[in-house]
């Protein structure tokens, strides 16, 4: 009998070592999990990851709080430091859809449980799968559009699974074990995109619920707790069905499995601003560029869109951080004023809230019905002289067809963790990551991670 998409999944988790993955692939993971504690680092001070210490702080255990002296116990720890790396908008993106911001957190919490050392090729396989499960996972609920249009946020939903393969394979379970956790994940699975209206601290959430629902799940499973075994293709409550009903793909959890492994279709995020604008940013950085403009010379800014993008990321409130970032109307403005949408642009003194907003009364947006979800806007800039430029990027900085250089990233996760950690420690810190593979105890991590 053909295996079912569980128990295929399962084995995959199960039996692939360091040594079958490409060279290419763990590179690929080092960078992400790089990324991600520069992320989780920066994020450390927010104020959602600030209340969410507030709650679980008296969890006193021995999993490291990226960016704090405090140390957690492993699910409290895993939450946190979810909430940490997705609090400022730059973790990456292209996963389940967050992928970095719940699956490292989840691994390296699993790691904390044991007294065994877990190698550091061993984490860095963990991550590869929990990337690879949470993508397919969404793929099999018929894709991004598919899912987050139908109103689901896929960090929350399809994140508990790529955190639950990811922190059973540090673990160690058994394949019976596994399928037994990705079957308790789907307990963890939930999330709305609600938040996209008001930027609410809802989604910074999502990825820190789903990192510990994932942990949870792998620890549950360990101790003999069993999960449903038809958790994707039960007619009556199955993840596909309740999810996705006749948009699911449930092709997508197996097809090329172990041979196609998806961390190599995420992205790294330049700018600190929903996904869904950094193609507008690079059109309007080139055009400026090219036109030698300044601020003030530009007299409109105006994007043609699609309705889903429109949906997504046309709000102008911007009085939340959440909010400012999901709106492509302010990361245009970010351009505008600052000359660039980092992190800057966003948190802290630098920000200038009026200047923002009088930019983004230059900023038009065009709905084309005709434009389809997946593809990118359309950037026309008219200058106060009456000259035009229009320039559409249909590869964007950071994304797999465009992807950011070794040293941009090494230099993006400096100035992260720069701003939480004293120089010397972000150096040791990013030179342990590099050389993780030849580590024998990832736990030693941790060290660095405290100011």
């Amino acid at each position: 009998m053909t295996p079912s998409p569980l128990t295929r999944l399962a084995r995959l988790i199960t039996d692939t070592t360091y040594e079958h993955l490409p060279e290419a692939t763990t590179r690929k993971a080092t960078l992400h999990l790089l990324d991600t504690l520069g992320a989780g680092l920066a994020g450390a001070h927010s104020e959602e990851s600030g209340i969410a210490l507030s709650v679980l702080g008296e969890e006193r255990g021995k999993a490291p709080v990226w960016g704090r002296r405090e140390r957690l116990t492993p699910r409290a720890a895993a939450l946190v430091n979810g909430v940490s790396s997705h609090a400022y908008e730059v973790d990456d993106t292209g996963g389940c859809d967050h992928s970095g911001a719940v699956v490292v957190p989840a691994a390296l919490a699993a790691a904390a449980v044991g007294a065994t050392p877990v190698s550091g090729a061993r984490l860095l396989t963990a991550i590869v799968l929990g990337y690879d499960v949470g993508r397919r996972m969404l793929e099999a609920l018929g894709g991004y559009e598919a899912h987050n249009g139908a109103g689901w946020h896929s960090t929350g939903t399809c994140g508990p699974f790529g955190a639950a393969a990811a922190a059973a394979h540090v673990l160690g379970l058994t394949a019976r074990q596994t399928e037994s956790a990705l079957g308790l994940a789907s307990s963890g699975s939930a999330g709305l995109w609600a938040f996209v209206h008001d930027g609410a601290m809802t989604k910074r959430l999502h990825a820190g619920r789903a990192a510990e629902s994932g942990l949870l799940a792998a620890r549950m499973a360990a101790a003999g707790m069993t999960g449903p075994s038809a958790v994707f293709d039960d007619t009556w409550g199955g993840v596909l069905a309740t999810y996705a009903g006749k948009e699911g793909e449930p092709g997508a959890l197996t097809e090329e499995l172990g041979r196609n492994w998806k961390i190599m279709r995420s992205s790294l995020k330049p700018y600190a601003s929903c996904r869904g604008t950094h193609s507008s940013v690079d059109a309007l950085l080139a055009i400026m560029a090219d036109g030698n403009l300044a601020a003030e010379d530009i007299a409109t800014v105006h994007v043609s869109l699609s309705p889903f993008l429109h949906g997504m990321c046309g709000g102008r409130e911007i009085t939340t951080t959440a909010a400012a970032q999901l709106s492509l109307p302010c990361a245009l403005a970010a351009v505008i004023t600052h000359g660039h949408a980092g992190l800057e642009a966003y948190v802290g003194d630098t920000v200038d809230r009026a200047s923002l907003l009088a930019a983004m009364a230059r900023v038009e947006l065009e709905v084309d019905d005709a434009m389809r979800a997946e593809e990118e806007p359309v950037v026309t800039v008219t200058s106060t002289d009456g000259r035009r430029w229009s320039l559409r990027v249909d590869e964007p900085s950071g994304s797999p067809g465009n992807p950011l250089s070794e040293a941009a990233v090494k230099e993006k996760f400096r100035g992260l963790a720069g701003r939480v950690l004293p120089a010397a420690r972000v150096r040791a810190l990013e030179e342990a990551v590099l050389g993780l593979a030849e580590a024998g105890d990832a736990r030693a991590l941790g060290a660095n991670l405290a100011p």
